[in-house]
């Protein structure tokens, strides 16, 4: 394990930024559970000037609590809606960098994924290239668009790897999404010359996420069903998730580049769950093989197929190697291409990460 650290980044210096500490960066979603970490992290980079994008309806707390830590900087709040061109236009002004995490919340419908991911980016992009002023936009994506089907290199899963070229047939809209998500954006930079990075996300945890990752296993049959065993899960703490993002946003000479993040020492699905059990909360569960829960999810596949969509494809092959194939990670390239390192170790973050739960549960 790597010794734990408690140091926030600092101040990163103007030569080695793409912008000037002083020039304005838009974050989007910033009430959010990374959003509001990537927003105190620019600031303690030292940037003054943060614009910060969210819903009306959002819970301003996390971010009031930053603002009260930074009185010496300007944090902008503006309350929108992304399916509106005007507020676009209106928060992408001046800004140098724009970190686009704002998504469509848990959805549940193709329709909803698309207007409140893909449409949003869009009009997004559109006001961007209206300003003609943009360095970079940031796209917080997600592992969840890699297909896994056809892993090479001993099951490794890294930036290379394909992504789903039929999303739709995973019968999840958050990877479809995503997808659609990241092409409008590669689109957007070939066609109008649009300055952009990728940045996807593991298993993101911390304080204030309470639900297990659907890698380690699901509760839909009223038992919790561990389908992970002693496939490694992608986790990478909230804070160095956000370090990652903010890094995307300032390193010179990245432009069109993905990164996926996660962090060092990471555990199985099956020692998570039993550190889950035993700090967190008791509940049951079954362990399911992996040759059961594929074949499971070939036969939930085919009956679907036979009825005609009366039993939605939730559960399928393409699914099962997204999630609970056997598979590996790196972060070669955010350390060698950013020079990012986690400063929150496994250890330590999954010991705030329980002790938050503990506070909630018994507040």
């Amino acid at each position: 394990m790597s010794p734990i650290s408690h140091e926030l980044p600092g101040p990163m210096k103007e030569d080695t930024s793409l912008i000037a500490q002083d020039q304005w960066v838009l974050v989007t979603g910033a009430t959010g559970f990374i959003g509001s970490r990537v927003v105190e992290t620019l600031l303690n980079h030292g940037f003054r000037n943060v614009r910060c994008f969210a819903r009306p309806s959002s819970d301003m707390a996390r971010l009031d609590a930053i603002a009260g830590r930074h009185s010496g900087a300007r944090i902008e709040l503006i309350k929108g809606n992304l399916l509106s061109r005007q507020d676009c236009v209106t928060a992408t002004r001046e800004a140098a960098v724009v970190f686009h995490l704002a998504a469509g919340v848990s959805e549940k419908s193709f329709p909803d994924a698309v207007m409140n991911s893909v449409v949003t980016t869009r009009n997004l992009l559109d006001a961007c290239v209206s300003h003609k002023r943009l360095r970079r936009f940031v796209n917080v994506s997600s592992f969840a668009v890699y297909s896994n089907r056809q892993n090479p290199r001993w099951r490794q899963l890294d930036e290379a790897c394909p992504v789903e070229s039929h999303p739709e047939l995973r019968g999840d809209p958050d990877c479809f999404a995503k997808v659609k998500q990241d092409e409008l954006v590669a689109e957007y930079g070939q066609r109008f010359g649009i300055p952009y990075v990728i940045v996807r996300p593991g298993c993101v945890y911390g304080p204030g996420k309470k639900d297990i990752n659907g890698r380690v296993g699901v509760g839909t049959f009223g038992i919790f069903l561990h389908l992970g065993g002693s496939n490694t899960i992608p986790f990478t703490y909230v804070d160095n998730c956000a370090d990652a993002i903010v890094l995307a946003g300032l390193k010179p000479g990245i432009d069109g580049e993905v990164f996926n993040v996660v962090d060092d020492d990471l555990p199985s699905s099956r020692q998570f769950l039993r550190w889950y059990k035993k700090h967190v909360r008791r509940f049951r569960s079954i362990y399911v093989p992996h040759a059961a829960s594929h074949a499971l999810c070939y036969a939930w596949e085919r009956y679907s197929t036979w009825s005609q969509g009366q039993l939605l494809p939730v559960f399928n092959r393409r699914r099962w190697h997204a999630n609970w194939k056997k598979t590996r990670y790196t972060n070669d390239k955010l350390k060698s291409r950013l020079g990012w390192a986690p400063r929150v170790p496994t250890s330590e973050g999954f010991r705030r990460y329980s002790e938050s739960y503990r506070a909630g549960h018994h507040a």
